[in-house]
């Protein structure tokens, strides 16, 4: 006989149907246009820097084969981009602080010439990121893969 003043207890707790479903399971593959979607925008991402590359590849390179070559491809591309820029600007700052030093006060027309021009090479990287981003994006929407022309290619 049961006792009417206490609830009656599920014998098991309701399973979560999200939590079963999820649990374990592989994330489902790409379609074609997705994988050609994920792939582009992995080039496009280079204009704003590193990470939407670095994100695309970490979160699709199991899921599409085309967004895996691309992606890698530009995170590859803005590896180099980074290293060559952060190279440059230390090189610029070195020369134009020697040139500062050397130069007398006399030759400071000179000295602010120099260093604008040195000033202005370093936009030089930033430009070529934009310009190399935008050709990977628009030759892989249009259906094929994107090599860029100087990339060192540290992820394999």
């Amino acid at each position: 006989m049961t006792d009417p003043t206490t609830p009656a207890q599920p014998a098991t707790p309701p399973e979560n149907p999200y939590q079963q479903a999820t649990a374990g399971a592989p994330a489902a593959p790409l379609t074609e246009a997705e994988d050609k979607q994920w792939a582009m925008f992995a080039h496009f991402g280079g204009i704003l820097g590193l990470l939407p590359s670095l994100i695309i590849y970490l979160v699709f390179k199991d899921r599409g084969a085309k967004t895996r070559v691309e992606s890698k491809e530009a995170l590859n591309w803005q590896i180099t981009w980074i290293a060559a820029n952060i190279v440059l600007v230390i090189l610029v700052a070195i020369i134009t602080g020697i040139l500062g030093a050397v130069l007398p006060y006399e030759a400071w027309g000179v000295y602010v010439l120099i260093s604008g021009l040195l000033g202005f090479l370093t936009w030089v990287p930033w430009l070529a990121n934009v310009v190399f981003s935008i050709i990977g994006g628009v030759k892989v929407n249009g259906g094929g893969s994107y090599r860029y022309p100087f990339a060192v290619r540290l992820i394999k």
